[in-house]
């Protein structure tokens, strides 16, 4: 397709081998990377927004940057369950996987029924995704029960000792994006997050540390106080 052959030729007049260079720095895969910044990304997709065949082709060349442009351009009332776990799948770099969930995934109207099935797989980036998902809902989702949130805590702490560093990442994340919601979800985030501080497991300990720190700082109090009614 001429669109998807012109956002590649694209994305290869503004390689940076510098940027990818900084990429793997952060543990991003940098197989098929143009080294081409979020920003510009988003402002090239722009044209091609919800060409959801565009999106489809993009993410089938399996080049980095083009998969990321394709959780922005595809059409979610398009997208398939059979997609969203293909997509998973595939998964091999964190940034990838957060900005697809973000992006894209969060807006399908049936993101809930994948959560849960999600980090109960093993696999690392499938995993992730879940508990990604549970972070950027708890953000985006303002309408959603906040029982619905403070029901996944008992799934985050199951999951805490999961030592691998993408998966421990997003529990944390989770964790700590379901503490802000409100001050409801932050009494019974807290009282999570003070469990897994005194494991005796290494990476849940760390969860459970990194999270209590943030959800009981006077700043993120306060942030919920003036921003979470």
């Amino acid at each position: 397709m001429k669109e998807t052959e012109a956002i590649l030729r694209w994305l290869e007049e503004h390689r940076d081998e510098r940027n990818i260079a900084g990429m793997a720095r952060f543990g991003i895969r940098t197989e098929g990377a143009f080294g081409v910044p979020i920003p510009m990304l988003r402002a090239e997709a722009k044209a091609y927004r919800r060409r959801h065949d565009v999106a489809m082709e993009l993410w089938d060349t399996g080049l980095h940057e083009a998969r990321i442009m394709a959780g922005i351009i595809a059409k979610p009332s398009l997208f398939r369950p059979e997609d969203m776990d293909a997509w998973c799948a595939a998964f091999d770099s964190w940034d990838v996987c957060d900005q697809c969930c973000n992006n894209l995934f969060r807006r399908v109207p049936w993101v809930y029924d994948k959560v849960l099935p999600y980090t109960a797989d093993g696999r690392e980036f499938v995993r992730r995704t879940g508990f990604v998902l549970m972070a950027v809902l708890a953000v985006h989702d303002r309408e959603a029960p906040d029982e619905r949130f403070i029901g996944w805590l008992d799934i985050i702490e199951a999951h805490a000792a999961d030592g691998r560093n993408f998966v421990r990442k997003a529990v944390n994340w989770a964790l700590r994006q379901t503490g802000k919601r409100n001050m409801t979800c932050n009494r019974a985030a807290v009282e999570t997050a003070r469990r897994l501080a005194a494991s005796d497991d290494t990476a849940a300990r760390w969860v459970g540390r990194d999270a209590l720190r943030e959800l009981t700082s006077q700043r993120t109090l306060e942030f919920i106080a003036a921003h979470r009614k």
